[in-house]
């Protein structure tokens, strides 16, 4: 080999180690309940990484449906397992990749001023909403929703109330009713309760009114890269539980 060709090779060598890692991008179809800590810990994994981090926010009942209809998507976060059940049923679910990663529990909020509520069998929900309305996520869709309805007809209240619900299309919506003073009360996750100053927890619904609240998490078949698993196993890393944590969470996995 020539000294000029060797000194040609070295030179590419040397610029191949040199040049950075391309750059990825996560696509992550995420329950809106998520939003405050997600969007923490890709902020954390973008700068550590150098990829970027795309979150698409919604009812986890609309997601499921877009990624079943085709929607590019690499990862999936949902607030309840019979949405991710219908995703995994629909063969888009990497194997043995389904985890449950968090959990919550379902309150009553309202303004800054409300007082507080016993939720028991039978409290009189109706009397206190009076002619206003009760903003919940859409019952029989949005996962915050189901959990809140049926956390209602458990304690016998459902039917005094039902025609005074707002429905939205994600917690965070409902949250939003509340916030704006739009409705003076609301159904939510205590953790969505947190992300808003306007509002505050007024009453916690029994942990047995309703179903468990579990967040299962799971790679799409669509997921191309490393990127893609690093960022799905960011979120069970210490760093990325303590910012589920933060925002009230309970971690599972």
């Amino acid at each position: 080999m020539t000294r000029a060709r060797t000194s040609l090779l070295a030179c590419a060598v040397s610029l191949s180690l040199a040049a950075p890692v391309k750059a990825e991008e996560v696509v992550v179809f995420a329950a809106a309940a998520l939003k405050t800590a997600l969007d923490a810990v890709a902020a954390d994994f973008e700068a550590a990484t150098g990829h970027r981090v795309t979150i698409s926010y919604a009812g986890s009942n609309a997601l499921a449906r877009q990624i079943i209809a085709g929607a590019p998507a690499d990862i999936f976060l949902s607030s309840a397992e019979n949405w991710m059940d219908a995703v995994e049923q629909a063969g888009l679910l990497v194997p043995q990749s389904r985890r449950d990663l968090f959990g919550t529990e379902m309150v009553l909020i309202g303004g800054p001023d409300a007082a507080p509520v016993e939720i028991m069998p039978g409290f009189d929900l109706a009397g206190l909403l009076g002619d206003d309305k009760l903003a919940m996520g859409m019952v029989d869709a949005v996962p915050a929703g189901q959990y809140g309805k049926a956390a209602l007809q458990s304690l016998g209240v459902w039917d005094a109330i039902a025609p005074s619900v707002a429905q939205a299309d994600n917690v965070r919506a409902a949250l939003a009713f509340v916030a704006a003073g739009e409705a003076p009360y609301g159904i939510v996750y205590a953790t969505d309760a947190g992300a808003d100053p306007r509002v505050r927890i007024v009453g916690i619904f029994p942990a047995d009114s309703h179903p468990p609240i579990v967040f299962p998490g799971a790679l799409l078949t669509t997921a191309a890269d490393a990127a893609d698993r690093a960022f799905f196993d960011a979120l069970s890393t210490d760093a990325g539980k303590s910012r589920f944590a933060d925002q009230g969470f309970k971690i599972l996995n």
